[in-house]
Formats: structure tokens, sequence, C-alpha cells
């Protein structure tokens, strides 16, 4: 979840964007309302562009760290409906 509840994207910028070693997964809240920005912002602060990206419909790969620890926590609950 991302701020306010809503969802978050896993985003990876693509191959000769940047290097390798950079090409973490990020965390990008997804906007809810209105027309699209000209960019949007990983919870890290990394700013990505249009075409510089791929989104991922799961996570594989390595994940920024910078995004894990400001990604929000889980509700208490989330856990407990896995079973």
């Amino acid at each position: 979840m991302g701020e306010q509840g809503g969802a978050l994207a896993l985003v990876r910028l693509r191959r000769g964007v940047v290097g390798e070693s950079r090409r973490v997964i990020h965390l990008i809240p997804v906007p809810t309302e209105g027309a699209l920005p000209g960019h949007l912002t990983a919870l890290c602060g990394e700013e990505v562009y249009p075409g510089q990206a791929e989104m991922l419909d799961r996570l594989c790969g390595m994940p920024c760290q910078t995004c894990l620890l400001r990604s929000p926590a889980p509700a208490p609950d989330f856990l407990a409906a896995a079973g």
C-alpha cells in the first residue's frame, strides 16, 4: 500500500538507462486521481520518467533497500489472512 492506502507498483529501470548494479526494483505509489504526472517518484526518491522503466508483476530481482525501508508496514491481520 502506498501513501493514503493506495497501491504500490514494482518498477525496474530498463537496461541502458542505468548500470546493471542500479537496476533494482523500486516501489512507486500509483496515482489514483487526476492526470498522470510527467514522472513518478519511488519511495526512495528516484524519479522515473516515461520509457525509462518496466513494470513488474512480481518481485523478481534485487529490491531497492531504501524503498523497502520507507514502505508502509502491512496491516496487522495481513499474515493471519495468509493461512
